[in-house]
C-alpha cells in the first residue's frame, strides 16, 4: 500500500508498480468511501487505449461490483471527460477511470471522479486512501451488476449545447481541421463532434495502437509532425490534437505552427467575453496574459495551484466563464467542471472559423504585449522533494538574472515576481518524480536566461 501515492490526479505508476492486487486495494477504498458516504447510484467505469486498461477496467468492475454497486460500463475505450459528464448526467455516485492519460505505455493509472463530476479534492482522496484495503466482497445476493450505455451522444449533445449557448450554434461548414488522435481514445469522439458541426476532418494516427506509435500520447510538438506538417502544407485550415485520454488539447495554426496553449487560453477567452462577461480561472503557471485580456472587459482572474481541481473548485466560487492551465487543460461555463479536449476542440474550431486564431493572437499581443513561456523538468525523487523546496524557501535571493525580486507567491511553490515583470516558478510535479521549473518573460532569450537561473537554484538543493 505504500506504493501507492496520489498525485495531482489520482495514482500513476509504470507497470510494475501498477499491479492488479493494487488497483483492487484502491477500489475498495473508492467502495468503501462510497457506501460510507452514504451514495447508492451506479459507478461509471472507463478506460484508455492503453494494452492494459481493458484488464484492469474488468478488476475495478468486479471489485466494485462486490461491494453492490452497480457499473456502467463504455463500449470501448473513450475520452476520460466523457465519464465525468456521465457521472452528472446520470446521477452516478462517481466513476472509476483506467487511464495514465499523457504518459508513456508502460504507464498506466487510476482515477476517482465524484459525484459533481468535478476531480476530487484532497479531502476526498486522503478519505479514499485511508480506506485502502483487500477487497470486502457482500454476499453474492448482494453483489451489483455491470452493464454496457452510451456514453458518447449524451456528451457529444453537451458539447455543442454548451457551444451554442456561449457562441451561436455551431457551424463549421467549409472549414477543414486536421485531428491528431495520438492512437488514443479520442479517435471516433472528437472527430466526430467536428463533423457533427459540419467541419471536413482529416485524421491522424486514427486508429487504436496500444503502444501509441512508439511515443507518449503527449501531444508536444515534437509529437506532432504530420501535424504540424499537414498544416503547413495548407491541407487543413486549422490542426488539433488530443492527449492519450482527450482530456486536453494542442492546436496547431498556419502562421505559428504550435499554438502555445497560453495564447490558445488568452484567444478562447477573448472571443468568450465578446458575448459573456464572467472571471477566468488560471493556474499559477499560466501567463498573466489572461489577466490583460480579462481586464480588458473589466473582468478578473483568479489564480490558483497546478492542478484541475483547484481551477474546478474556483470555477464553481467565481461563476468562472472559463477555467484553464498551461499544459492545455480547459472548461467552460455550463459543461462539467473537468477539463474536456473533446470540447475544447469544438470551442476553438468555432471560434478560429470565426476569426483566425492568428489574426486574434497578433490583436492581442499588439494589444497587451508579447508574451513568452517556457518550461523545464528537473529529475527528483519523490521522496526528496519536500526536503528540496524547505531548503529553497530559505535560499530565495533577491536578483535573478540581472532583475530585483519584487515579490514571492507561494500560491504553488515559490513564484518569484521579478522588476521587470517577467517572473520565474519552481513548483514540485504532482504526477512525476521531478521539480518543474517556469518562466514568463517578453522574449525568448529572457526565459531561456530565467530558465537556467531557475535550474542553478534547484542544483545548489539537490
Amino acid at each position: 500500500m505504500e506504493t501507492i501515492t496520489f498525485g495531482t490526479d489520482g495514482w500513476r505508476a509504470t507497470l510494475e508498480e501498477f499491479t492488479v492486487p493494487r488497483l483492487r486495494a484502491v477500489t475498495q477504498g473508492v467502495a468503501s468511501y462510497l457506501r460510507d458516504e452514504g451514495f447508492e447510484a451506479p459507478v461509471a467505469v472507463g478506460y484508455d487505449a492503453r494494452e492494459s486498461s481493458p484488464g484492469f477496467a474488468e478488476e475495478a468492475t468486479r471489485v466494485l461490483c462486490a461491494n453492490g454497486f452497480d457499473v456502467l460500463l463504455s463500449d470501448r475505450d473513450r475520452p476520460t471527460p466523457l465519464f465525468a459528464h456521465g457521472v452528472v448526467e446520470r446521477g452516478l455516485s462517481g466513476a472509476v477511470v483506467i487511464t495514465a492519460s499523457h504518459n508513456p505505455p508502460e504507464y498506466n493509472g487510476v482515477k476517482f471522479i465524484p459525484h459533481d463530476g468535478a476531480p476530487a479534492l484532497p479531502a476526498v482522496m486522503d478519505a479514499v486512501a485511508d480506506r485502502l484495503a483487500e477487497p470486502e466482497p457482500l454476499a453474492p445476493a448482494d453483489h451489483g451488476r455491470a452493464r454496457e450505455v452510451d456514453f458518447v451522444t449524451p456528451h457529444a449533445d453537451a458539447c455543442v449545447g454548451t457551444v451554442t449557448g456561449l457562441l451561436g450554434e455551431p457551424d463549421l461548414d467549409g472549414l477543414t481541421v486536421a485531428y491528431d488522435a495520438m492512437h488514443g481514445s479520442g479517435r471516433r469522439t472528437t472527430d466526430a463532434v467536428l463533423e457533427r458541426a459540419g467541419a471536413s476532418v482529416t485524421a491522424i494516427r486514427g486508429d487504436r495502437r496500444a503502444d501509441f506509435g512508439g511515443s507518449p500520447p503527449e501531444p508536444a510538438p515534437d509529437h506532432l509532425e504530420a501535424l504540424l506538417g499537414t498544416v503547413a502544407a495548407g491541407e487543413a485550415d486549422i490542426g488539433i490534437a488530443n492527449d492519450g485520454d482527450a482530456d486536453r488539447i494542442a492546436v496547431v495554426t498556419p502562421e505559428r505552427g504550435y499554438l502555445d496553449e497560453n495564447l490558445l487560453f488568452a484567444a478562447l477567452y477573448d472571443a468568450l467575453l465578446a458575448g459573456n462577461a464572467g472571471p477566468a480561472i488560471r493556474t499559477v503557471s499560466t501567463t498573466y496574459l489572461i489577466d490583460r485580456v480579462g481586464a480588458a472587459s473589466g473582468e478578473t482572474v483568479h489564480e490558483v495551484p497546478v492542478g484541475f481541481k483547484w481551477i474546478a473548485a474556483a470555477m464553481a466560487d467565481h461563476d468562472a466563464l472559463i477555467g484553464g492551465e498551461e499544459s492545455g487543460g480547459f472548461t467552460v461555463r455550463g459543461h462539467v467542471r473537468e477539463k474536456d479536449g473533446v470540447l475544447l476542440a469544438l470551442l476553438t474550431a468555432v471560434v478560429h472559423a470565426e476569426e483566425s486564431l492568428d489574426d486574434r493572437v497578433d490583436r492581442l499581443l499588439v494589444d497587451h504585449g508579447t508574451v513568452v513561456q517556457d518550461k523545464r523538468s528537473v529529475p527528483c525523487p519523490d521522496a526528496e522533494k519536500g526536503r528540496v523546496m524547505a531548503a529553497l524557501e530559505g535560499a530565495i535571493p533577491e536578483t535573478v538574472a540581472g532583475r530585483p525580486v519584487e515579490d514571492v507567491n507561494t500560491v504553488d511553490g515559490f513564484k518569484l515576481l521579478l522588476s521587470d515583470g517577467s517572473w520565474l516558478l519552481v513548483r514540485p510535479s504532482g504526477t512525476e518524480p521531478a521539480l518543474r521549473v517556469y518562466a514568463e518573460a517578453p522574449d525568448g532569450d529572457r526565459v531561456e536566461t530565467l530558465l537556467e537561473a531557475g535550474e542553478g537554484l534547484l542544483a545548489d538543493q539537490l
